[in-house]
């Protein structure tokens, strides 16, 4: 049996043999988050924590896109906006498994969302990054403690610092992603790993993302009132909205630190 749902016009949900997919659906933008999309997006794994008949979530995005990170237009607009990191948090702390189908470009939060999937296949030529240096921001604390855990300081560094993108090869590399295939087979082959983990004792999976949890949550006692200061400074400067604006009209921004 197939069950389809549109939870809302940004987020979709497919669940079949046990394996939800969650479509985020804003292929126009290079699926980037607004507020819409991240209140949907924390909506569906709410309902999904439930489900007798899931066992697996694969997360991928519509159009070409895995997803292009926040919706800067709505950033610069000073529109009220979603908290990205409860709902990432969200993600991560699902009962479920989860993949991540990198198909295209994961940029920024775009980027944090796949890497707050337990599992990671990108199809070859997707490209990864966190390029928030070029348009004047800091990632927030949780952002940066996930980099870390997963490729470790050297690598977290050199991504920050220079704000480049990498291809699908160089994240396997360094351990980004768990797999890398031909464009042509990345649907093929997120769906062969999801039947591998859905054929697995739910009870034992269950249990896998508990312990995981658990042996992580002495990250969430480390104290950063002061780089959520830091890093709320960037985000409303002058150069925060200059790079913003240069993005979108595609032009090199000129930063002035202020």
């Amino acid at each position: 049996m197939i069950y389809h749902r549109a939870m809302s016009d940004e987020i979709l949900l497919a669940v079949a043999d046990d394996v939800a997919t969650v479509t985020l659906n804003r292929p126009d933008t290079r699926n980037a988050m607004n507020a819409a999309l991240l209140r949907a997006l924390a909506a569906v794994f709410d309902d999904l924590e439930t489900r007798r008949d899931v066992r697996v979530v694969v997360v991928r995005g519509a159009g070409s896109a895995f997803c292009s990170g926040r919706d800067l237009r709505e950033m610069e607009a000073r529109e009220p906006q979603v908290d990205i990191v409860p709902v990432l948090r969200r993600v991560e702390a699902s009962r479920h498994p989860t993949i991540a189908m990198i198909h295209g470009d994961a940029v920024a939060g775009g980027c944090e969302l796949a890497l707050h999937c337990d599992l990671r296949i990108a199809a070859e030529g997707a490209r990864l990054g966190m390029p928030l240096a070029r348009i004047g921001l800091v990632p927030g604390f949780a952002l940066a403690q996930k980099l870390l855990e997963i490729i470790g300081p050297a690598n977290t560094r050199h991504l920050l610092f220079t704000g480049r993108l990498i291809d699908a090869r160089r994240a396997l590399a360094i351990g980004m992603v768990h797999e890398v295939v031909a464009a042509a087979d990345v649907e093929k082959a997120t769906a062969a790993l999801a039947r591998t983990l859905a054929d697995n004792a739910p009870l034992s999976l269950a249990g896998i993302k508990a312990l995981l949890a658990q042996a992580l949550a002495a990250r969430d006692q480390v104290a950063h009132d002061d780089l959520d200061a830091l890093i709320q400074a960037a985000r409303r400067s002058q150069d925060a909205s200059e790079g913003r604006r240069a993005m979108l009209e595609k032009r090199k921004p000129v930063f002035r630190g202020e």
